[in-house]
């Protein structure tokens, strides 16, 4: 049995890298993947931020794209708060929780800060999660998105 693996999706900046590899670290999840980080995901920064989490950094793998990172997973939730119009089951991070397989290779899905997942990225996920907030302010940080999933 492995610990879900935490996928960020085109991440904009260093230290919320850094905030999601503490994020991470707090739930106990170790593997973390990064496509395509617009910054130096080891840069000074982003292991400032970490907060002693530095081994999750240290450890993450860089990959050109989402189905590269995605390759070997058996399942894979992608983390959005917008409204998406693809035919995928929708669940609560509490559901996919109770409904998680951990013999199989799970992965959590998040996109950028400024826009989230892509559609094309989504498409490639088994389900999507939704966290329920406010309708109002339904934006989480990178970090906290990883936190209340994870």
């Amino acid at each position: 049995m492995s610990a879900p693996v935490v996928i960020l999706v085109k991440p904009q900046l260093a230290e919320n890298v850094g905030m999601a590899a503490r994020a991470m670290k707090n739930c106990g999840l170790k593997e973390l993947r990064l496509v395509a980080p617009e910054q130096d995901p080891r840069s000074e920064i982003a292991l400032r931020a970490s907060s002693n989490s530095e081994e999750v950094l240290l450890n993450a793998k860089i990959y050109s794209s989402t189905k590269e990172a995605l390759a070997d997973l058996e399942e894979v939730y992608a983390a959005t708060a917008r409204p998406r119009h693809q035919i995928k089951t929708v669940l609560t991070a509490e559901a996919a929780a109770k409904g998680l397989e951990l013999e199989h290779r799970i992965g959590f899905m998040f996109g950028c800060e400024r826009t989230g997942l892509e559609n094309e990225d989504i498409m490639l996920a088994d389900k999507i999660i939704e966290v329920p907030l406010n309708p109002e302010h339904c934006s989480l940080n990178l970090a906290q998105a990883v936190l209340v999933i994870g």
